[in-house]
């Protein structure tokens, strides 16, 4: 397919700008410097324009001015236009955090937003991790699968998964294991203490899952950027056919 002029410069423009990036790999330089501050600026622009716009006009210019028109016909209006303002007003209280000599409003906004950020994010950590680890402890250590249903793929012993059973045990022993480790009113000596290293390897195991998850979330990145300059830059804006 053809490509315009716009989109030929725009493809070589990402491709030195992946280059720049890249040479951080050899050390820091101006190349890279000038492609840090260039994507920090056009976020820091986007985000701007974003606000701007799915933000202050889609949701409170535009349901305020709707809401004015219908607040003499409908008096429940007022309470919609109440639920707009109040978070502006909170909004530009923060803004006084510039001029010291009212800076001390801005501490109301804040504590407001530090108070209920944290009550709903106590509620979102219960709910994501500490409930889903209980219901992982709740589980019954011996899983007995119905003989009727066959699953070839399941190495059975009799109507016990094997491999589920493991999974379950060493499921429940390790958060044990890791939950005495962090029991310090108890010397970690003898065989308690051999209980506790194995806690110490299991939360050695989940360090280096969340690690190695990390790593290959930034090699999906870096193989995205390889694939974009072989097919689009190469391929697309070069016209040169790669083998293979």
């Amino acid at each position: 397919m053809e490509m315009t002029t716009a989109e030929l410069i725009g493809i070589w423009v990402a491709a030195a700008l992946t280059f720049c990036a890249l040479s951080f790999l050899y050390k820091d330089n101006p190349f890279y410097q000038v492609a840090e501050s260039l994507f920090v600026g056009v976020s820091a622009g986007y985000g701007a324009a974003f606000v701007l716009h799915q933000v202050i006009y889609q949701d409170v210019i535009i349901p305020l001015s709707v809401s004015v028109q219908v607040v003499s016909e409908e008096p429940s209006a007022l309470l919609q236009v109440a639920n707009r303002i109040l978070p502006c007003i909170l909004g530009l209280m923060i803004l006084a955090r510039f001029f010291p000599s009212i800076g001390w409003i801005s501490r109301w906004p804040l504590a407001f937003i530090i108070g209920y950020g944290t009550g709903f994010n106590v509620m979102f950590i219960i709910q994501t991790f500490l409930l889903p680890q209980i219901y992982g402890m709740v589980k019954p250590l011996v899983e007995v699968a119905d003989p009727t249903v066959t699953t070839p793929d399941v190495v059975m012993i009799g109507n016990v998964p094997l491999m589920a059973t493991i999974s379950n045990l060493v499921l429940f022993v390790g958060v044990l294991a890791v939950i005495a480790y962090f029991f310090f009113s108890k010397p970690h000596t003898g065989a308690y203490g051999k209980f506790t290293k194995f806690g110490v390897w299991m939360l050695m195991l989940g360090f280096g899952a969340t690690y190695g998850n990390t790593v290959m979330a930034r090699m999906s990145l870096l193989i995205g950027r390889i694939q974009f300059l072989l097919d689009d830059w190469i391929q697309g804006a070069m016209g040169i056919n790669l083998p293979g």
